[in-house]
């Protein structure tokens, strides 16, 4: 995949008023070149990522922490961050109810949007299965 006519959608968080996804634009060698869109009824906004294929497999890694933190009974929230923070625009995934997703532009313009999120029961297996099929249809 070096340019696709039609994105490959490796995120969706959508609670049917507000969601956050990230789209897989194109592919330079290991490079993968993206978009984080933000819908809402109070924003919505689009910003341009990137990551690779470690990444795309850490963001599995996130949803089985967040799934292994829904039976920790220790009244902690869990946070983390996707892709790893630092080098592009990046989620950062908060496992609190509502369901938070914070997209960060912090190497660039420094500007975060907060998008709480009441998602369902199965959104857990519906984010793996779309998981699944963009690393197949990627090839990470």
């Amino acid at each position: 995949m070096t340019e696709s006519a039609e994105p490959v959608e490796l995120i969706r968080l959508d609670d049917g008023v507000q969601s956050v996804a990230v789209r897989v634009l194109s592919r330079e060698g290991d490079y993968y070149d993206a978009e984080i869109v933000i819908e809402s009824d109070f924003v919505n906004a689009t910003v341009r990522t990137g990551f690779d294929a470690d990444d795309i497999r850490a963001w599995g890694s996130l949803l089985d922490a967040v799934q292994g933190d829904e039976h920790d009974d220790e009244g902690t929230v869990f946070a983390g961050d996707w892709p790893q923070e630092g080098r592009t625009a990046y989620l950062t995934f908060v496992a609190d109810d509502p369901y938070v997703v914070e997209v960060r532009d912090a190497p660039s313009t420094r500007i975060c949007v907060r998008v709480p999120l009441d998602l369902d029961g199965d959104w857990i297996t519906e984010a793996r299965e779309r998981h699944a099929a963009a690393r197949q249809a990627l090839g990470a």
